[in-house]
């Protein structure tokens, strides 16, 4: 072979790899826009948001101990959830919420919620099959968000619903109890379950506070803003401060924590769904259960 043969075949071999390494970075970000467009919040996030490291623990005043202290006692804060500063109130006026239709994703549709908020609703209570959860809730800084829950509560739009994501670290990277899908089976194998609402979304808002442990908030896909609909997420522990803020968060778990973190405490209370954490569609399912039996307000 002469040399210009072998500089010609030596110049081929360099343009085939580089067309390789241009499939594989078109590959991995087809991925990344694939898995942010999930209905919740999936593992593609945590991972994105963990590599920024742009969002740090201090943000709550839970006085949490730090990371190698957590992991060397992770039972020490066990049932604390975490308290993040709530912001001054900034409204001075009348509060008017807007609501709007939305047919685009499977729902159950039961009426749009009044557009004046009720500003004096301080806690809500989630009853639960497995027990109650109590949320003191920040209805000055999230009214249209609380008022549209206290609406779907009163149509017993919750009642009898089963939550159909229940996710831990070790399985999805982030640490979370997700309800409010009504046509959700909940079994782990259901490709549409997490995009089921109740057929309107609404704008966000108390959106900066960074979801610690016991933060209640509402769901949307990872790539939207003001598509708040009935879904709603409890952050499980703090290492969902990986995720940072962004969602509408609606209150603080103040009673029942510690049954929310013992409804998986190893993989094997789940049903796990692969598509899951690759954001293909269906969610990791709780194997025993969990159904909202009511919601009220007070």
């Amino acid at each position: 072979m002469s040399g210009d043969d072998r500089q010609s075949e030596e110049d081929r071999q360099k343009e085939l790899a580089r067309e390789h390494k241009e499939r594989q970075a078109k590959r991995a970000a087809a991925q990344t826009v694939k898995a942010r467009r999930n209905t919740f919040i999936g593992a593609a996030v945590a991972v994105v948001v963990v590599a920024g490291g742009i969002f740090a623990a201090t943000t709550l005043v839970d006085n949490e101990p730090d990371e190698a202290s957590a992991q060397a006692s992770p039972s020490a804060s066990a049932s604390t959830p975490a308290t993040p500063e709530t912001p001054t109130p900034t409204r001075t006026g009348p509060v008017t919420c807007t609501y709007k239709r939305d047919k685009s994703v499977p729902n159950k549709f039961v009426g749009l919620p009044p557009k004046k908020p009720n500003l004096k609703l301080k806690k809500m209570t989630i009853e639960l099959n497995r027990g109650n959860v109590v949320v003191d809730l920040m209805t000055n800084e999230a009214p249209c968000a609380v008022n549209s829950l206290n609406f779907l509560s009163r149509k017993k739009f919750y009642n009898d619903m089963k939550c159909h994501r229940l996710v831990t670290p070790e399985v999805s990277g982030v640490h979370m109890l997700q309800c409010g899908d009504p046509l959700a089976k909940a079994d782990g194998k259901n490709p549409t379950d997490g995009q089921g609402t109740a057929g309107y979304v609404y704008g966000d808002e108390n959106i900066e506070i960074p979801v610690g442990k016991g933060v209640v908030f509402m769901t949307q896909p990872g790539d939207s803003a003001g598509q708040n609909n009935s879904q709603f997420a409890i952050s499980l522990s703090n290492e969902n401060m990986q995720i940072g803020a962004g969602y509408s968060v609606v209150g603080i778990v103040s009673e029942g924590m510690e049954m929310l973190e013992g409804l998986a405490t190893s993989p094997k209370d789940l049903i796990v769904n692969e598509a899951d954490i690759t954001g293909d569609g269906g969610t990791t399912a709780p194997r025993k259960p969990v159904i909202i039996k009511r919601i009220t307000f007070s």
